[in-house]
């Protein structure tokens, strides 16, 4: 199953089940914090259904959102995104071509994020920022029964360090949650930050927000 295939026939309910005020989430502020008031362009890169990317045009920015479900696509136009449904390890654009690149919450949905990055690394300008919102790798996995609304995680041993994609595993609990329906991958923080820094990408600033104890976002501020 591609990861288009796997988002394709549930967008309307993503939306109202994530995306209902993004604007007043710990990621959202976050991300204004990675990411400075723009005018040049900008990929949002599995942008999903746009509710991000639609904020991010009105900070200034020309943005543009990658995604390769067709039918989170159609939700993002329907917020006025311009979109380009593609595969995030082989995007279509020329080398050098954008002058900032943000990615939000896709780790968990990247069967291959060493090239998604690569890739990402190609299509900026020297000196761009990356601004990349993470589902934190320690505290959210395979590994993880965490509840959002608790914000406390329940380590389970032998799964933190299995690298890869799984679809049972105790770290996905709800059976109304987005895991459940469409799986997930996992790295650990080790191998996720080294995979970044391999594509030559220069850490600048790091966030864990502190509206939990135990934070369900990592920010993470490079430079290409």
């Amino acid at each position: 199953m591609t990861t288009g295939a796997r988002y394709d026939g549930i967008a309307d309910w993503y939306d109202a089940e994530f995306q209902p005020e993004p604007l007043a989430s710990e990621a959202w502020e976050v991300l204004t914090r990675l990411l400075a008031v723009g005018s040049g362009s900008l990929l949002d890169v599995g942008c999903g259904t746009g509710s991000y990317t639609a904020a991010l045009a009105e900070r200034g920015w020309d943005v543009t959102g990658v995604d390769i479900s067709e039918d989170m696509l159609r939700r993002a136009r329907e917020k006025g995104v311009r979109t380009v449904q593609a595969d995030a390890t082989a995007l279509p654009f020329r080398d050098a071509s954008f002058d900032a690149a943000v990615s939000v919450l896709t780790n968990t949905d990247l069967d291959d994020l060493a090239a998604v990055v690569a890739e990402i690394v190609r299509v900026l300008r020297p000196g761009a920022p990356l601004a990349y919102l993470a589902v934190h790798p320690c505290f959210v996995g395979p590994h993880s029964v965490y509840d959002p609304e608790r914000g406390l995680p329940e380590l389970q041993p032998g799964w933190y360090r299995r690298v890869g994609r799984y679809d049972e595993a105790p770290g996905i609990w709800r059976s109304s949650g987005v895991r459940i329906r469409v799986g997930a991958s996992h790295l650990p923080l080790g191998l996720f930050l080294q995979t970044f820094l391999d594509a030559g990408l220069r850490l600048e600033r790091i966030e864990e927000p502190d509206e939990r104890d135990y934070p369900f976002i990592l920010g993470l501020g490079w430079r290409r």
